[in-house]
C-alpha cells in the first residue's frame, strides 16, 4: 500500500465490506454514509477521493456529486484568493 493510502488500513469499510460503498445508480447511499460517519479516517478518505477525482463510490461519506461540488467550491476559493 502506498504511503498516501496509509489511512486505508484503519478504514471501517474494510471491516464491513466495500460493496455498500459502490451502490448501483438509484440505490440508496445512506448505509455507506452511516459507516463513513463512524470511521476515524473519514476525512483522509474523502480528501484522497477529492484530490484524485475519484468518480465512483462513497468515499469519506461523500458521493461523487458531493465530491465534485467540493472540488468546485475549492476552485472558486482558490480563484478568489
Amino acid at each position: 500500500m502506498s504511503t498516501d493510502m496509509a489511512w486505508a488500513g484503519d478504514a471501517l469499510c474494510a471491516e464491513v465490506g466495500g460493496d455498500i460503498h459502490f451502490p448501483e445508480k438509484g440505490e440508496p447511499t445512506a448505509p455507506a454514509k452511516r459507516v463513513c460517519m463512524a470511521c476515524e479516517v473519514r476525512h483522509e478518505c474523502g480528501e484522497y477521493a477529492i484530490t484524485r477525482n475519484e468518480r465512483f463510490g462513497i468515499w469519506g461519506g461523500m458521493s461523487e456529486r458531493q465530491r465534485r461540488e467540493e472540488r468546485s467550491r475549492r476552485a472558486r476559493e482558490a480563484r478568489a484568493a
